[in-house]
């Protein structure tokens, strides 16, 4: 039987990422067997000569997929991670793709179908669009009833990271006063100026349930954002999300677009929105649910991972200058991720001290 050394987050919590990796290594027990590592682990896996090496490469070199794709003997090197054109979040990966037999691109179509124009063109050859899933059962409906045109709710769950553009979800709210805006999770700072702050809730609990059932709309105005997986909780949920395109979804009816930086045209949207009558946006939701069951679900996500392992596929990477190497390198090296391993291994290195 053919081994997966799957190497992804996969804790208990129903939020990504964890969820991605328990998941994943569930669906994929039903026909391999499947060895779970942590991302962080710094364990070198020497394969035997039917194994497969699945998963997310970390920033940090020393760490077990990259150790390990360098190893002789794979059956298949198959990397799967997010994928947006932020070099600070994604260029790292460059040292890594050259070693794999495809790339499983977690992300949404806005950043897949202009891969072309982006500095990640040659990875081209290589990638697969994996959008993401989510369980219904984790995140069951909530949103029955709306509350009244003019009055309705928008929340933000997530972090202040960069790339989440949280100053220009700051903007929109100082232009709509009239709106409540709230926030539900943690970051840098200790509030996203104009919006009310919820602190983090635990989404299988009940009382992080009742703050959701209050709100209307989900509002996330990421620039390089590769396909938030709280768009699709929102869905499950029941309420109407409303996303910049660099959020990664684009061109469903479902999902509301506003665009990015263009603080006219976004409160244009949501004040639209606004008067529209409950039962538009009672068609929305199921809508939204008909796509949860028919494609952002676990099961269609594990079959694609199956047919990257049963394939034989392995192209080559198109060619790239040694300029764009040097700028991926130079991205690296500044990358926040670094900075945020570096904590971890020096706080892994304080406790086993202590």
């Amino acid at each position: 039987m053919t081994t997966i050394h799957f190497v992804y987050p996969h804790g208990p919590r129903i939020s990504t990422p964890d969820a991605i990796g328990r998941n994943v290594a569930e669906k994929l027990s039903r026909d391999y067997r499947v060895i779970a590592y942590d991302w962080h682990e710094s364990r070198l896996i020497k394969p035997g000569e039917d194994d497969v090496l699945l998963g997310h490469p970390h920033p940090w070199p020393r760490t077990t997929f990259r150790l390990s794709a360098r190893q002789p003997g794979w059956k298949r090197i198959i990397a799967m991670f997010p994928y947006n054109h932020d070099l600070k979040q994604v260029a790292f990966f460059d040292f890594v793709v050259n070693h794999c037999d495809l790339f499983l691109a977690i992300t949404g179509r806005y950043w897949f179908n202009t891969i072309e124009i982006s500095p990640f063109a040659h990875w081209r050859p290589k990638m697969v669009h994996l959008d993401l899933a989510v369980d219904r059962q984790d995140f069951p409906v909530i949103k029955n009833e709306l509350n009244k045109p003019g009055r309705r709710r928008l929340i933000y769950i997530g972090h202040d990271l960069w790339f989440k553009n949280t100053p220009y979800l700051s903007r929109i709210a100082s232009a709509m006063p009239e709106t409540k805006i709230s926030w539900l999770g943690v970051g840098t700072s200790n509030s996203i100026s104009g919006l009310n702050p919820l602190g983090y809730r635990d989404f299988s609990q009940e009382t992080a349930k009742r703050i959701i059932a209050e709100h209307d709309f989900l509002i996330t105005v990421g620039k390089a954002d590769a396909n938030p997986t709280t768009i699709l909780e929102a869905m499950a949920w029941g309420l109407i999300p409303v996303c910049t395109p660099q959020s990664g979804y684009i061109g469903y009816p479902g999902i509301m677009n506003i665009p990015l930086d263009d603080l006219e045209g976004a409160v244009k949207v949501l004040r639209d929105l606004q008067e529209w009558p409950d039962e538009r946006l009672k068609e929305i939701q199921r809508v939204n649910w008909e796509a949860l069951d028919r494609h952002f679900n676990w099961d269609r996500f594990a079959d694609q991972i199956r047919e990257a392992i049963e394939s034989m596929d392995s192209p080559c990477l198109a060619g790239v200058s040694m300029g764009r190497r040097l700028q991926f390198l130079g991205a690296w090296l500044t990358s926040p991720h670094i900075y945020g391993h570096l904590r971890f291994l020096w706080k892994k290195l304080i406790m086993s001290l202590s």
